[in-house]
């Protein structure tokens, strides 16, 4: 779901984010600079597998960490590390070859 898929990277971002509170479709979409339909599949995919829950209806309806995903998000965080740091190195050597 996170590490070895695609779109992994921004799910993960999808759940950091709902760590730190509950979120709308549309305030993920304009805190993490995605697409709001691109949003809308990330988590209708958690949503299927458990990762995430929703709260009301219609468009304010605001999602938040799935019980099972709140007991195990210390795995979550070590996945998160691996994939994220990698992002950023990533980043870090595309920043060293422009200014070579």
């Amino acid at each position: 779901m996170i590490g070895g898929t695609r779109g992994g990277l921004n799910r993960a971002r999808i759940i950091e984010a709902l760590s730190e509170s509950p979120m709308n479709a549309h305030q993920l979409s304009q805190m993490l600079e995605l697409d709001y339909s691109t949003i809308r599949h990330h988590i209708e995919v958690m949503e299927k597998n458990g990762l995430v829950v929703s709260l009301g209806s219609g468009y304010g309806m605001a999602y938040l960490l799935s019980e099972a995903m709140q007991e195990n998000y210390g795995v979550f965080e070590e996945i998160w590390d691996k994939i994220g740091n990698k992002s950023k190195n990533d980043e870090s050597e595309d920043d060293l070859d422009e200014g070579e």
